[in-house]
């Protein structure tokens, strides 16, 4: 199965917890109709891309990296590759490669939430990313690396969050719990 056709398939299967939720899950199905290129970068000026929200294995803290671009503190993420067998897979790939954690482990088989938002470094503006977002689990004893996607790397207690996270990864957050 193609990355695409496990796209639709994730995102027709889906529940989403709120009307906008909703209305972004019928967003995202119509891009995939209209789109076969649809979950990759080179899908302009929107494509689907794929992230992970990293929770100790205690819950109660979150791991969030300085997103080298932005300089926003964020979940970890980014583009579908067409060697993905899935989103699932994209999401998990991504999460090790910019983590340092190669033991990672998916909470469940569907997303938990969808969220677009605008590239404000892409070649072709306005253009928009169009986020599946899952959680993961990381070991005890897991120990981040920053990569080149970051500036920083750190683990937050969920109640010493660092300030100014956008409201779509504090809703994330609350969505992990």
């Amino acid at each position: 199965m193609s990355v695409h056709a496990d796209a639709l398939e994730v995102l027709t299967r889906w529940h989403p917890p709120n009307d906008g939720q909703r209305r972004l899950r019928a967003s995202y199905l119509e891009h995939l109709a209209r789109h076969r290129d649809g979950v990759f970068r080179e899908c302009h000026p929107d494509h689907i891309t794929a992230s992970t929200l990293v929770v100790s294995s205690d819950r109660r803290k979150v791991l969030l990296h300085l997103h080298n671009r932005y300089d926003i503190w964020v979940q970890f993420g980014g583009h579908c590759d067409a060697a993905d067998a899935s989103l699932e897979a994209a999401a998990l790939r991504e999460a090790v490669e910019e983590s340092g954690i190669p033991d990672l482990r998916l909470i469940g088989r569907s997303p938990v939430q969808l969220s677009t938002h605008e590239v404000r470094c892409g070649p072709i503006r306005p253009s928009h990313h169009l986020d599946v977002r899952y959680v993961a689990v990381a070991e005890a004893d897991a120990v981040p690396v920053t990569s080149a996607e970051s500036k920083d790397v750190r683990w937050f207690a969920l109640d010493d969050l660092p300030s100014g996270l956008e409201p779509e990864v504090l809703e994330l957050i609350d969505l992990a719990r």
